[in-house]
């Protein structure tokens, strides 16, 4: 056989060999099966490098001449020092990194005041999904926020709110709730403070199509939640300007008043 002949040989060995040990595999315990993933998994993985990987002709013979040529070359692969943790340590910290930055886009993302037609004809529409995919995200971090911290027949608003505020910042959270208000507004659970109060907040142009502003409505928890949290977050919007105050107030050296001249003594 020449180089070419060989190196096809082996691979149709070394294919054999895993099928083999596949149906060994397959007749063993679902804790064993586990046991064998990971040497599975290589295995496989050397099958395929061998379609395409031209050994020379000593080196093709020298694995032919193995009963067992799969199972040299993983227990081979066994012993090496590969990178393979820090190629899972280097994935984990760059969609980390990935996720963390596409959160702090979401949160920057401005509110776009205007329609989707207005966006169209302006050259706009990525502005305006990039604020509705925000929108949308808020609306549903508003639900699971409620869901999380509501047990025992007690709602932890603080919590929630902070959590979404952390999230979103305070504009789009008062325009998601305040849209919220409004499209409920005949609904006996939401109080006539937050009723009153939706009614004040500038809204986006719904342009004709309502669809969105449905979409943004919080309406998978019960109104009577969705009402506590308002109140808190009408709380939480308010606060930053007091404590804006305070802690100009702190950091301002306190005002000195100009020493009093001191009394010359009489001349003797």
């Amino acid at each position: 056989m020449n180089s070419n002949e060989k190196n096809t040989a082996l691979y149709e060995k070394m294919a054999a060999e895993q099928d083999t040990f596949r149906d060994w595999l397959k007749s063993q315990s679902p804790e064993e099966v586990l046991n064998h993933a990971y040497e599975y998994t290589v295995r496989e993985d050397i099958v395929m490098a061998m379609e395409e990987l031209e050994l020379s002709d000593a080196q093709a013979q020298a694995l032919l001449d193995s009963p067992s040529p799969l199972a040299d070359v993983y227990r081979h692969f066994e012993k090496l020092e590969t990178g393979y943790m820090d190629v899972i340590r280097e994935s984990i910290e760059e969609r980390a990194n990935e996720m963390h930055k596409a959160k702090e886009e979401q949160r920057a993302a401005p509110i776009y005041p205007h329609s989707a037609a207005y966006a169209s004809e302006h050259g706009e529409m990525a502005q305006y999904r990039a604020s509705l995919q925000a929108s949308l995200a808020c609306k549903e971090a508003i639900e699971q926020a409620i869901s999380a911290h509501y047990g025992d027949n007690r709602l932890n608003t603080e919590a929630a709110v902070k959590e979404v505020l952390e999230q979103f910042g305070p504009e789009r959270m008062q325009v998601i709730l305040a849209n919220t208000v409004l499209k409920k507004e005949h609904d006996g659970r939401i109080s006539r403070d937050n009723k009153a109060w939706a009614k004040t907040i500038p809204m986006p142009e719904d342009g004709g199509d309502p669809r969105h502003s449905y979409a943004l409505v919080v309406d998978k928890v019960n109104p009577g939640l969705t009402d506590l949290f308002v109140k808190q977050a009408r709380k939480a919007l308010q606060a930053p300007e007091k404590g804006s105050v305070l802690e100009k107030l702190k950091q301002e050296p306190p005002e000195r008043k100009p020493a009093a001249p001191k009394k010359r003594e009489p001349e003797r």
